[in-house]
């Protein structure tokens, strides 16, 4: 039998990955108000994608800032750029996000020298965007072994052309992730119950997220079998399901 939330957290705020726009949730949203009738949902654009003002240089706070500002109290669902930007949510809203989902997240590099080489390389790719721009960088992206388990239909690929070269590439300098600095010591201020999503064929992300759990107060993490990084685009069914499964728990509905 389909769940129904009962009270009145039954919005949920989704932030998307990056090239995607808030249009990438659809199918899951979909299907989430499906399995969970009386549910609310709200897909943002984030800086620099869509229809949203690229960043100039704010960064991941600022995104995050802007994110509760338009989402409001609920729970918030965040996909890789969308996980690490709800993640700098919780920590400075954490009367907003009520509850949170990561899906394909990090807290950040920890190494210095291993983040100011990322942050070079994703200075560069964002110079390549601008060179090539969006529909061949797009290609490029989604060749990207990490996303492999998508489907031409799941790949998204004529909402992610709907970028701008601009956009992507001040999102890569401001929210990048070796632009961030790392979150991984501030995991014990996240009280909030956390539901970690990963793939099973996502090695790299599933080790990343039992840290995330290892490190916040009340957490658990849940692996979504036969997909890779894109748990909500490769098996919407079973994602919602393993919400829908952790919403259930005593202390969330």
């Amino acid at each position: 039998m389909p769940h129904e939330i009962v009270d009145g957290s039954s919005r949920f705020v989704l932030a998307h990955g990056f090239t995607q726009t808030a249009r990438s949730w659809e199918p899951f949203e979909r299907t989430l108000r499906a399995r969970l009738p009386g549910t609310e949902t709200l897909a943002v654009d984030l800086p620099g994608h869509g229809d949203a003002a690229p960043p100039a240089d704010s960064d991941l706070w600022a995104s995050a800032d802007r994110l509760c500002r338009v989402g409001g109290i609920g729970t918030y669902v965040g996909y890789s750029m969308g996980g690490r930007t709800a993640l700098h949510a919780v920590l400075s809203h954490p009367g907003t996000v009520e509850r949170l989902v990561l899906i394909g997240a990090t807290a950040g590099i920890d190494d210095p020298a291993e983040r100011a080489a990322r942050r070079d390389a994703d200075a560069l790719l964002a110079v390549h965007i601008e060179d090539v721009g969006v529909p061949t960088f797009v290609d490029e992206w989604l060749a990207n072994p990490l996303f492999a388990g998508l489907t031409e239909a799941t790949a998204q690929r004529a909402d992610r052309v709907r970028n701008s070269a601009a956009g992507l590439a001040a999102s890569l300098r401001a929210t990048g992730t070796g632009s961030q600095t790392p979150l991984w010591a501030r995991l014990g201020e996240i009280v909030c119950p956390t539901l970690v999503l990963v793939g099973e064929y996502d090695t790299k992300f599933t080790e990343l997220g039992r840290r995330l759990v290892d490190g916040i107060v009340d957490a658990e993490l849940v692996v979504i079998p036969a997909a890779g990084h894109s748990v909500h685009l490769e098996r919407p069914d079973a994602t919602v399901n393993a919400i829908a499964d952790w919403l259930d728990g005593p202390t969330r509905v």
